[in-house]
């Protein structure tokens, strides 16, 4: 689990660690279990993988996630912009040979030169400052990238875990149900209850099977979804996190660490596209030589020559690539101001969600013990004629409302605590 220390409460919630693992673990032992009873052939399988970690599902799904092409290539721009600092010339240079003859076809002047381009002052410091700003942009990007992975991962898990409980809560009405209808349909044998109340009891369970239907189904496309993601269908055994609460967004938020070194990157680029001023400065190197000839008016000898060349006045060429550039570094500052308050929107929206659900997960757990000794009431009243089957299912599909509440809130406050973490830049 990645800490962060700066700026954090020590938000506390009451759920002792062996109460909070309770549910998690009924709820990986049926998700192992949930493919006995399907009731359509197609199905999505996955499997727990108890030596899994949620870290360990992330780099492996990064491993095969198409933004790694991308990000392999920033590494590689990177290393040909770090290359190119490190060479003792500001270009390629040029060779050059010429060869002149008189008219008479006896007098013949060879020239050779070579051509040097030179890095202008600081101009070669510049350029290695946008090598080491590209290397640090590509690791920030990948790091952005890994922790939207997570994000990813992190929906699909929590997405597989509220779907099956669902999944499992419509298997256990329908199981309900079948009791009740064998016990009603015994009742109308002995004369108790009439023909109607069985045919009731049938409408309700056939109803039941076609949910479990409808929840089987979705239970496979969440696994369907979560294994498009990490392509994989293995899960890890337990994916629970602790909650890492801050009081606002952190500058070493990865998102922003990332767009921040992409700006940086655009800086130095300016900086190092000033520095080529109207051009390089050219030192060229060579000999003429006119010793390969008996003409009487050779002098027979070789020279030696140096010259430099200074371009000037180029400035009104430089603005349009600085205003480019320029362009690009200011859309970056722009978007950095919305990704900002976009995340600010986000820490609000979790940490708002948590406080929500750990209210909703107590009133939860109270209606349902409420509502679960009214059934037991109500049953007790039936068996004894007291009310008719009717009030007896509404009553029954009120407590089962009940139970998979809260079922279902326990799941979503640990999927909000996943989810607070992810808005704040926390990895697993």
């Amino acid at each position: 689990m990645a800490s962060v220390t700066a700026g954090t409460d020590n938000r506390m919630f009451t759920l002792s660690p062996f109460k909070k693992c309770v549910p998690f673990l009924l709820l990986v032992s049926s998700l192992a279990l949930a493919d006995s009873t399907v009731r359509v052939p197609h199905q999505d399988p996955v499997g727990i993988d108890a030596s899994l970690s949620l870290p360990k599902l992330i780099d492996l799904t990064m491993e095969k996630y198409p933004d790694t092409i991308w990000l392999n290539s920033l590494e590689a721009e990177a290393a040909a912009i770090q290359q190119r600092s490190e060479s003792w010339t500001a270009g390629a240079s040029q060779a050059g040979l010429r060869f002149q003859e008189a008219t008479s076809g006896t007098l013949h002047y060879i020239d050779a030169q070579v051509q040097v381009p030179l890095w202008n002052l600081g101009q070669r410091d510049a350029q290695k400052t946008v090598g080491a700003q590209a290397a640090t942009s590509a690791e920030s990007q990948s790091a952005a990238i890994k922790l939207r992975v997570a994000g990813l991962i992190r929906f699909a898990l929590w997405d597989i875990a509220l779907v099956n409980i669902r999944y499992e809560q419509v298997k256990a009405e329908m199981a309900t149900l079948e009791q009740l209808l064998a016990k009603v349909k015994r009742r109308v044998e002995l004369g108790d209850l009439p023909r109607a109340d069985e045919l009731l009891a049938q409408t309700e369970l056939l109803q039941k099977r076609s949910a479990a239907t409808l929840a089987e189904a979705e239970l496979m496309h969440a696994r369907k979804r979560y294994s498009s993601i990490t392509q994989s269908t293995k899960i890890p055994g337990n994916y629970q996190e602790e909650l890492v609460a801050l009081k606002e967004i952190q500058q070493n938020h990865p998102a922003l660490v990332a767009i921040n070194s992409q700006i940086d990157r655009k800086q130095a680029e300016i900086n190092a596209i000033k520095l080529v001023g109207s051009g390089q400065t050219n030192l060229a190197v060579g000999i003429n030589s006119d010793q390969f000839t008996n003409d009487p008016r050779s002098n027979q000898t070789a020279s030696f020559n140096i010259g430099v060349t200074v371009p000037f006045g180029g400035s009104a060429h430089l603005a349009p690539h600085i205003a480019a550039v320029n362009v690009e570094l200011n859309k970056l500052i722009a978007e950095r101001e919305q990704l900002f308050r976009d995340l600010e929107q986000a820490h609000h929206e979790a940490e708002h969600n948590l406080d929500v659900n750990q209210a909703e997960l107590g009133i939860a757990n109270e209606l349902k013990q409420a509502s679960e000794e009214h059934l037991n009431m109500t049953e007790l009243s039936f068996s004894v004629g007291e009310i008719d089957l009717m009030d007896l299912l509404k009553i029954q599909s009120r407590t089962q409302q009940a139970i998979l509440n809260a079922k279902e809130r326990s799941i979503i406050l640990q999927r909000d605590k996943a989810l607070y973490n992810q808005a704040v830049g926390v990895m697993p």
